[in-house]
C-alpha cells in the first residue's frame, strides 16, 4: 500500500500487538509482528501508537501478555497499555447483577495491587478493558484506577453500551476513552449516545477505531473537537484506512490536527512531540 503524505503529525491510540508465533498467525489469519505493525503505521504517517495485547484464553489472565507487549515496544514507536480483566459480568441482565454481588477475583484477574504496579512501571502508560470478553474489575480495583489516574481505553458496543460505561466507569477520576465511539459494531445509535455523554463528563473521550460514518465523525469533531482521538484498530484494518476517514471529512484542519495528535497527547504525555 502506498505511503500517505498528509502533512499531519498522527498518533494512534488504538492498535493491537501480540507476541507472534505460528499458532497466533494461524488463529488470527494475519501476521501481527512488531515489524509488520511498525511498517503499516509508517505507511500511514503514524509516528507513535498505543499498543495492547489481544484476547487471551479464558482463565489465563494478561500478566504475561502485557509484559511481552511492553518488551516488544522497546526501541519502537509504541507505548504499551496494560490490558485488564475482572470477575464481574458486564451485562445488564438481572441474573448478572445478582451474581456480581458475590463475585470475587480469581488468581488471573487484575487486582488493585496489579493496577498500582502497572501504573508505576514506566513501561506502561495506561490500561485497556474489553468487558464483553474479559469481565469488569471489582470496585476496589476500579477505585485504584481512580487513584493512579491513568487513561483507560474501553471496548464498548452492543454488549457493553455507553449507558453501562456511564453507570460503572465514569466519574471515577480517570480518563475513559470509548473505542469506536462506543458503538462497535457500526451501531450509529450507540455512537450518538456516546457523543451526547461528552456534554456531561469532562474525562470522557472517543476514539475513531472502526467508525465509518462520516456524519458521526463530523458531528463529534464539530461539537467536541477536544475529545476525539484517532485510533486505527490496526492490524485488523490498515491504519491508512482510518487516517483517510479523517482526511476526507468536512472539518477544519485544526479539528483534524486535534484528533490526530494534540488531544491524545494531552491524556497520554508519552505521545507528545517531545517524546517521539
Amino acid at each position: 500500500m502506498l505511503e500517505l503524505n498528509h502533512g499531519f503529525r498522527v498518533v494512534d491510540l488504538h492498535a493491537r500487538l501480540d507476541p507472534s508465533d505460528e499458532a497466533e498467525v494461524a488463529s488470527r489469519g494475519r501476521e501481527t509482528t512488531p515489524e509488520a505493525l511498525e511498517r503499516e503505521l509508517h505507511q500511514a504517517g503514524v509516528v507513535r501508537a498505543v499498543v495492547s495485547p489481544g484476547g487471551r484464553p479464558e482463565g489465563q489472565g494478561y500478566l504475561r501478555a502485557n509484559n511481552a507487549v511492553a518488551r516488544l515496544s522497546v526501541d519502537r514507536p509504541f507505548l504499551a497499555f496494560a490490558r485488564i480483566d475482572g470477575p464481574r459480568d458486564p451485562s445488564s441482565r438481572a441474573s448478572a447483577r445478582l451474581r456480581n454481588l458475590t463475585a470475587s477475583r480469581k488468581d488471573h484477574h487484575v487486582s488493585p495491587e496489579d493496577v498500582e504496579q502497572y501504573a508505576y512501571d514506566d513501561r506502561f502508560h495506561g490500561f485497556t478493558l474489553a468487558p464483553d470478553r474479559d469481565g469488569l474489575p471489582d470496585e476496589e480495583t476500579l477505585d485504584e484506577l481512580g487513584d493512579v489516574e491513568l487513561p483507560l481505553v474501553v471496548r464498548a458496543g452492543r454488549a457493553f453500551p455507553p449507558s453501562a460505561v456511564e453507570e460503572t466507569l465514569l466519574d471515577r477520576g480517570f480518563p475513559v476513552v470509548l473505542a469506536g465511539f462506543g458503538g462497535y459494531p457500526l451501531d450509529r445509535e450507540l455512537m450518538s449516545t456516546a457523543i451526547d455523554l461528552l456534554d456531561d463528563y469532562d474525562l470522557l473521550y472517543l476514539d475513531t477505531r472502526y467508525v465509518r460514518f462520516r456524519s458521526v465523525l463530523e458531528r463529534a469533531l464539530l461539537e467536541h473537537p477536544d475529545r476525539v482521538l484517532f485510533g486505527s484498530g490496526a492490524p485488523e484494518t490498515h491504519p491508512n484506512v482510518g487516517v483517510m476517514e479523517i482526511l476526507t471529512l468536512d472539518v477544519s484542519e485544526d479539528a483534524m490536527r486535534r484528533a490526530f495528535s494534540s488531544n491524545a497527547s494531552r491524556i497520554v504525555p508519552g505521545l507528545s512531540p517531545g517524546e517521539t
